[in-house]
């Protein structure tokens, strides 16, 4: 039978795990559904998800229909928790984007919907809770027309709203017809002519839901079930199922990580292509990362019928939980050849392994509390863990002060932390203030270089960096002008990873991003030995030579570039009674917030524009007291911009410090020249 790998995605309460558990319950794999409030659903499995009703992690459940077999991936509604959501989209064949009828299109609805249709990831709207008081229908359409700028195509109208006999009517209307002949020409011509057969107009509706051209739009009830069956109907006929050639060579991406009873690690991977077995020696990695690797396969689970059941072999198309690959981590690529990124060994066209939502600004340290086992060294291990789990949960470790710091996006997802170290870990932690993550881009071209055996260099080593900068969103790229045989591979490999770990600490102490590091010279000493005697380290160039050069190098290339610091900046849209704008706009001044477009309707502004994200949290403060409490504020991360107000903000090191050469060489080596 055919698979589907489907995504239930939405903005926070819109009742996606509900829909999730009338879906389970009406193909028969649950005999009863689950409720949030009750913490008894099928996905929701953590012990903080039941407590706190609401999804955290990512979780498989497959399900049987007519024609084909899905493997269902509900995700977290949260905005503090977009990375899971990202790290599902690159493994999905179609995604049920839940909109309740009630509030309408929120600010989470416009960023999922924004990179759905970057990715041309088919979707079906579903505008959940019809059955409750103040829905609504028409008004949400139009809503979800302007405020997502998306093609809609309605399967129907509701009736009964607002009650508990709210139900769905199925049908094509007018403006379906019409949607759908403005894409295609010869449909556009049959439907001037009046003569447009029902038939053509599915095969249409299904070619362009397929292609990602339109979004079919259900209403229903996921707590009464009302709309679900047309719901399911429409993924069995409009969306693709997974492609994938079991006989080809093995491709697949992670896309999940986690630790099992024994505290091993197990991997949650979409195969592309190819067929995974039990025993199998493979290869994984991120080219990206520079990281790479091999193990053996010692079990397999494939999902059916609401469980993972055990399997010696699983193909193309299949989500897979690996046992086995102890080294592996999020984002990695199953097949290839080690260290290939996961989109090169994926075949998933950029989507399995490119970042689709805003990185984490946010940053915070964590301090243990007073209670008997939260050491700082049982605390960084169990923060080391979680990142496995969440990689653009950046920990950062200051040896020098004794800390550590984790990136986040919210006030919730700390909150989370702080209840998974202390329900999983048993470790009591607090929390400082949390701050805003900048970034460093270089400005200009930088170049620098020392040599073997020449003064002041004490490393048997030869380095030449060149510092470019890059288009932003370029990241960071490593290239060579070096002749890739002129010295041993691993020492290059030294250089590559030791420059990567440099850059996340620029000349202001922020990660360094959107440039180009070029190796323009290298040179070592070959392996000498005494007569009768073994390798002599003193006259022989290791890798720690190049890793302890490296960062002197790249830092004095740096700074001969120079860099600027970069704070996130938030798109806001914000919703007031139109006579307080005159109260308003002094304070988005003051805040830094640049409107950039004005708006009313009837009595209520609307303005748009950009405020730094380290702004927000006061322009959330301040609102209520200058609306009358009816100010309504949307905000998400949209760029970095050069820091221009007040000081250039810094960042304490945690590294042994490049920048200033005599404190580097007595943290890094003994053979100090002066």
């Amino acid at each position: 039978m055919p698979l589907l790998n489907l995504g239930i995605l939405a903005h926070v309460d819109a009742g996606k795990t509900s829909l999730t558990e009338r879906l389970l319950h009406t193909a028969g794999v649950i005999d009863e559904i689950g409720s949030v409030d009750a913490g008894s659903t099928t996905t929701d499995t953590l012990a903080l998800e039941r407590q706190r009703g609401i999804t955290i992690k990512s979780a498989v459940v497959s399900f049987p229909l007519d024609g084909v077999t899905v493997n269902l991936i509900d995700t977290p509604g949260h905005p503090d928790f977009i990375a899971e959501v990202e790290r599902v989209l690159g493994v999905l064949d179609g995604a049920v984007l839940v909109v309740s009828a009630v509030e309408g299109v929120q600010a989470q609805t416009r960023v999922l919907m924004r990179t759905l249709r970057r990715l041309r990831l088919p979707t079906l709207v579903f505008v959940n809770k019809i059955d409750r008081r103040g829905a609504r229908d028409t008004a949400v359409l139009r809503q979800m027309a302007q405020r997502l700028a998306v093609p809609l195509v309605p399967m129907g109208t509701a009736a009964g709203l607002g009650t508990r006999a709210a139900r769905f009517r199925p049908g094509l209307g007018p403006t379906a017809l019409e949607a759908l002949a403005d894409r295609d020409d010869g449909l556009l011509a049959a439907y001037l002519d009046g003569t447009v057969p029902e038939g053509r107009l599915c095969r249409a509706l299904a070619a362009q839901t397929r292609g990602a051209s339109v979004h079919p739009v259900y209403f229903g009830s996921a707590i009464t079930g009302a709309g679900v069956p047309e719901l399911i109907g429409g993924i069995e006929r409009l969306l693709p199922p997974a492609a994938g050639d079991p006989d080809g060579p093995l491709s697949g991406t992670v896309f999940k990580v986690e630790r099992g009873p024994a505290g091993e690690k197990v991997a949650y991977a979409r195969l592309f292509s190819g067929t995974l077995r039990v025993r199998d020696r493979i290869p994984f990695g991120d080219g990206r990362r520079g990281t790479g690797g091999e193990g053996r396969v010692t079990a397999l689970s494939v999902f059916d019928r609401g469980t993972d059941t055990r399997t010696d072999s699983a193909g193309a198309g299949r989500i897979v939980k690996v046992w086995g690959l102890g080294g592996i981590r999020i984002g990695d690529a199953l097949g290839g050849s080690p260290g290939a990124s996961a989109a090169e060994c994926a075949g998933a066209p950029g989507r399995a392994s490119s970042h689709h939502f805003a990185p984490p600004t946010l940053e915070t340290v964590v301090v243990p509390g007073p209670g008997p086992g939260t050491d700082r060294r049982s605390l960084h291990l169990a923060l080391t863990q979680l990142a496995e789990q969440d990689p653009l949960i950046g920990v950062r470790h200051d040896e020098l002060r004794g800390e550590t710091s984790v990136s986040l996006y919210g006030e919730v997802q700390k909150e989370v932390v702080q209840a998974t170290l202390a329900d999983e870990y048993g470790l009591d932690v607090t929390f400082r203030e949390t701050t805003t993550l900048c970034i460093e881009r270089p400005v200009g071209t930088g170049h620098a270089v020392e040599f073997n055996k020449k003064d002041p260099n004490p490393f048997l080593a030869t380095v030449g960096l060149r510092v470019d900068p890059a288009p932003p969103g370029a990241g960071v790229a490593f290239r060579l002008e070096v002749e890739l045989g002129s010295m041993p591979y691993a020492f290059f490999k030294a250089v590559e990873d030791t420059v990567r770990e440099t850059l996340g600490q620029g000349l202001h102490g922020w990660q360094v991003t959107d440039c180009t590091v070029t190796m323009t010279h290298s040179g070592y000493s070959p392996r000498q030995s005494h007569a009768h005697q073994g390798f002599d380290k003193s006259m022989s160039s290791t890798g720690q030579d190049f890793r302890g050069l490296t960062p002197l190098v790249l830092m004095e290339a740096l700074r001969r570039a120079g860099t600027l610091v970069h704070e996130p900046v938030h798109r806001f849209r914000l919703e007031a009674p139109a006579d307080t704008l005159g109260a308003l706009l002094p304070v988005l001044a003051r805040l830094g917030a640049v409107p950039e477009s004005t708006g009313t309707r009837d009595v209520v502004c609307v303005l748009e524009g950009m405020v730094p994200a380290a702004r927000v949290h006061a322009l959330e403060r301040q609102l209520p007291g200058l609306t009358r409490g009816e100010g309504e504020l949307e905000t998400a991360f949209d760029h970095y911009a050069p820091v221009t107000r007040g000081t250039v903000p810094h960042r304490p090191r945690t590294d042994h410090n490049p920048l200033n050469r005599k404190e580097y060489l007595l943290n890094v080596t003994r053979r100090v020249g002066e």
